[in-house]
């Protein structure tokens, strides 16, 4: 969905090919970006990276709900919101955050909301891709 102020994507697009779509602002002082980026370990194990998966319609349905819930909320502000699905790679990013206000105080906050909203209400759901067995990740190398 793009609606001038508001680019909301879910798809198989890394994060990186997505995140200048929302056009630079010289209205707005803050350009706050967060992307959230796979980590190696999961509950302690090594990863590859995460398979996400979504009911797309119904994940697109959400996320907009959220990004109009967030409008009416914090009026003057734009955003850029990508969930990548498909498998995401450690180290590589599977959302991005980007929101553009006048200052940068509210810039995180809305970001902040964004993000704790997107947690807990986005039907999108990971699945660890365990490194194989006898791989040991870089903690367990230096800690045992």
């Amino acid at each position: 969905m793009a609606s001038g102020d508001f680019i909301l994507s879910i798809s198989e697009t890394p994060v990186a090919e997505v995140e200048k779509s929302l056009a630079p602002s010289t209205t707005h002082g803050a350009d706050l970006r967060f992307r959230g980026v796979v980590r190696d370990l999961e509950d302690g194990r090594a990863i590859d990276g995460i398979d996400y998966s979504c009911y797309r319609e119904m994940a697109e349905t959400e996320l907009a709900a959220i990004a109009e819930a967030m409008r009416a909320a914090h009026p003057d502000h734009r955003a850029d919101i990508h969930h990548r699905v498909g498998f995401v790679a450690a180290g590589e990013a599977s959302l991005l955050i980007r929101v553009q206000t006048k200052h940068s105080a509210a810039a995180f906050e809305i970001a902040q909301e964004y993000l704790k909203r997107i947690k807990t209400t986005l039907p999108v759901w990971k699945n660890p891709v365990f490194s194989p067995a006898g791989e040991q990740s870089d903690c367990e190398k230096q800690f045992g």
